[in-house]
């Protein structure tokens, strides 16, 4: 039962479906990142735009504001990516999530779902093994999504939390892993639809994910990441189990093993 509505979750975000759609829409002149940008990168230069390096795909308007679409791909050939930062420029906690890969994640195509909470540019930031930073983004038009009801509310919200779901496909010479949790990753500025009292902050704060010993990815996450976070990786199997290990806010961890290529 646990299985199938993390099934349903994720075929209702559209990641089931595959990549989210591009669109014309290239970031726009920041004040907001041009204010942040030393705090989040370690330096003031502007990171180059190189699509022959990372590609982030976005839509232009989104339909939803508290589940849109990024994706983050390197074109085959690209240089490793060590470390990646998602930014979404006006959100209240602008970095949504930071990143760190192994190289069985290499050429790079990452999805997942945030919220944007006001018009903005919506940025990836990669780190390469040299220590070169390059840069991709999309201008989202969107509002409102860190302070859109969450889909459940109080207990109701917490139940079957940190519940998985891992599933495998073949790619090519590739998988494509999804992973699914169940986590209400409230944002701390929602309010309780019923008690209409303010939702203190909770959601999950790291993911790894490794195969065997190797690992695929970690994630630092912050109140940007939608509500039950699914996240898509190609990666190249190794045929070891993959391993999940996540904890929250509130000090639960979460730990599941999953055969290669379970679903």
């Amino acid at each position: 039962m646990i299985a199938s509505r993390l099934l349903l979750a994720a075929a209702a975000l559209g990641l089931l479906a595959g990549a989210a759609p591009a669109a014309d829409n290239p970031m726009r002149p920041s004040p907001a990142w041009d204010e942040m940008r030393l705090a989040v990168i370690g330096t003031e230069t502007e990171p180059p735009v190189d699509p022959a390096i990372l590609n982030l795909e976005a839509p232009m308007r989104a339909d939803n504001p508290a589940l849109v679409p990024v994706r983050v791909t390197q074109p085959p050939g690209a240089p490793p990516i060590a470390r990646l930062a998602l930014v979404i420029d006006q959100n209240p906690a602008p970095v949504a999530a930071e990143f760190t890969f192994g190289p069985a994640a290499a050429p790079l195509d990452l999805e997942l779902r945030v919220r944007v909470n006001a018009y903005s540019d919506v940025r990836a930031i990669a780190t390469l093994n040299d220590g070169r930073q390059v840069m991709a983004g999309r201008f989202v038009k969107a509002s409102g999504g860190c302070a859109a009801p969450a889909g459940r509310s109080g207990e109701d919200a917490r139940k079957d939390i940190g519940a998985m779901r891992w599933k495998s496909e073949p790619v090519g010479t590739r998988a494509m892993g999804q992973l699914m949790i169940r986590h209400p990753n409230f944002s701390g500025l929602q309010r309780d639809q019923v008690t209409l009292l303010d939702i203190p902050a909770e959601f999950v704060r790291t993911i790894a994910v490794k195969q065997g010993d190797a690992l695929l990815m970690t994630m630092e996450g912050g109140i940007s990441i939608s509500e039950n976070p699914v996240f898509r990786l190609a990666y190249a199997p190794n045929g070891q189990p993959v391993t999940v290990h996540a904890e929250d806010t509130e000090g639960r961890v979460f730990d599941r093993q999953f055969p290669q290529g379970a679903n």
